[in-house]
């Protein structure tokens, strides 16, 4: 359960880095609240998986998870270019998150 709960946080940490992106400074309403509300929740979940995985591997996963889905959801929107090295990084990012699952 701990691990479903560390994947659903790091989802989450997409969401607040994408909305903090969209916030501008915090001068937009509706971005500004969904950071809020995300970065509680993925903080939350984070904590309480921390309860019973590793720190480091939970850090390591929650921040790998995040990241891999804010660059790809940036590449997807057009908000950031898309190229093969990109690409490849990222799956060699989100290949060593499966990897640290595994070794658990």
């Amino acid at each position: 359960m701990a691990w479903i709960v560390l994947i659903i946080s790091g989802m989450l940490e997409a969401v607040w880095a994408t909305a903090l992106g969209k916030s501008e400074g915090f001068s937009k309403l509706a971005p500004t609240i969904t950071f809020a509300v995300a970065i509680i929740a993925s903080m939350a979940g984070l904590a309480w998986a921390m309860r019973t995985l590793p720190t480091g591997t939970s850090y390591a996963v929650w921040v790998g998870i995040g990241a891999a889905l804010t660059v790809g959801y940036a590449m997807a929107t057009g908000s950031e270019a898309v190229s093969v090295v990109k690409v490849l990084l990222l799956l060699g990012l989100v290949s060593c998150i499966v990897g640290l699952k595994l070794a658990h």
